[in-house]
């Protein structure tokens, strides 16, 4: 059975590795992209099952690519992560976002969350 994809993209890359890293260790293939104009290259040729989304990323925000994945019908069943520091000024996000993270966050938590969504486990 083919693993399902998550896309990370985070321009700070040790949070990317991190992000990674947990997908990587519930099953994942991951794909992770530092700026938002490669972020909507790459979106415009896969369609992943998960994306892990900053919102400070360079040449295209992650608000416009979380508005650009929930426009597209492609996507409908990706889950999104959006992943930030602003806490509660993204908290408008809620309604966009499957899952909104605050940073830091755990990595077991993310690992968790990632085990939660993984298509293999939803259907059992």
């Amino acid at each position: 059975m083919e693993k399902p994809q998550a896309l990370i993209i985070d321009d700070d890359e040790m949070l990317a590795t991190f992000f990674a890293s947990a997908f990587e260790d519930a099953d994942y293939e991951v794909c992770t992209v530092h700026d938002g104009q490669k972020a909507l290259s790459y979106l415009n040729d896969h369609v992943p099952n998960v994306v892990v989304l900053d919102l400070q990323l360079p040449h295209v925000s992650g608000e416009q690519l979380l508005s650009y994945i929930r426009e597209d019908v492609r996507f409908k069943d990706t889950w999104v992560f959006v992943a930030s520091i602003e806490g509660t000024r993204v908290s408008y996000l809620h309604e966009q976002a499957d899952i909104v993270l605050t940073k830091p966050v755990a990595y077991q938590q993310v690992v968790q969350l990632a085990e939660r969504v993984h298509p293999k486990v939803q259907s059992a």
